[in-house]
């Protein structure tokens, strides 16, 4: 015994400070204090825990939003309007009636002075719509003055219009021949003769004298407007501009065989009008002009 008692003061000696100690003194051995110590189990229950935890926290807003979006995407479903029908001009092209036709552009023209444009079929989808054909509605015969761009003053779009034009919007082969393709392979309903304020081309006609190069073809063409307009009172070049935007429509409706052929079945109609630069204005010309039965 005390051989043992010696034994566990040097033991206590060594491991002085020692939790272990205390419990050799107490008559334990180290095994049986490693096998009584609580405090490695609390770690390994610390970390089991805290994991498991957070899943559940993290996974708890799962389900949730499930509620909260469908009764949304119901109510849209159940109260949503079906889509607005497409604006005349950006529907699919319809056939016209020559009237329909020259409304739609005369409307077009009030858009355009009054500032308010809408630029109509101008998408990506009218773009690739026209890549497989085109169905414009009218035929604009007008001069290549730079101020002077239907698709502007009329407010129209792409394949709206099938647009001739040149210097004094002068009828020859090439442009009846256009137009004949338009009427005849597309259909179209009307054709739109424009003359327009301040014309270079119809100023030289009336100014008379040498032109050089071809635009002596260009004058020579503009001189029997100029003739019919000489006598008429008021500005000579205005007068002249009117007298050749309606000559050019009067000889359209005698062309053979395409023109004359469907304005005889009802199915085109020739128009003369005057652009007018400063407002923007088209003016739908009248018969004020001598006959131009004679030229």
């Amino acid at each position: 015994m005390q051989n043992q008692i010696k034994r566990n003061r040097i033991s206590f000696r060594w491991l002085k400070g020692s939790t272990i100690a205390v419990l050799i003194c107490s008559g334990y051995s180290p095994s049986q204090a490693e096998d009584a110590k609580p405090a490695p189990a609390a770690p390994a229950v610390v970390p089991a825990v805290a994991p498991a935890t957070a899943p559940a926290a993290a996974a708890a807003p799962v389900p949730a939003p499930v509620p909260a979006v469908a009764p949304p995407a119901a109510a849209a479903t159940a109260t949503a309007a079906p889509p607005a029908a497409a604006p005349a001009s950006e529907a699919k092209d319809v056939s016209l009636t020559a009237d329909q036709a020259l409304q739609r552009l005369i409307a077009g023209n009030a858009r355009y002075v009054a500032g308010s444009p809408t630029h109509p079929n101008q998408t990506p989808q009218r773009r690739a719509e026209l890549a497989k054909g085109q169905s414009p509605f009218a035929i604009v015969l007008t001069c290549s003055d730079s101020r002077v761009a239907p698709e502007l003053f009329l407010d129209q779009g792409l394949g709206d219009l099938f647009v001739i034009r040149n210097a004094g919007n002068i009828l020859d082969d090439h442009v009846i021949g256009s137009m004949e393709y338009a009427v005849e392979h597309l259909h179209v309903p009307l054709v739109l003769v424009v003359g327009h304020e301040k014309c270079g081309a119809v100023s030289a006609a009336v100014a008379g004298g040498e032109a050089p190069g071809h635009i002596r073809s260009v004058v020579d063409a503009l001189e029997p407007a100029v003739e019919l307009a000489k006598n008429m009172p008021g500005d000579k070049v205005d007068n002249a501009v009117r007298a050749n935007a309606q000559r050019g429509a009067e000889i359209l409706t005698h062309v053979e065989p395409f023109l004359k052929e469907a304005i005889s079945h009802a199915k085109l109609v020739v128009v003369a009008a005057r652009y007018e630069l400063a407002t923007g204005r088209l003016e739908i010309l009248k018969e004020s002009t001598p006959s131009l039965s004679k030229h």
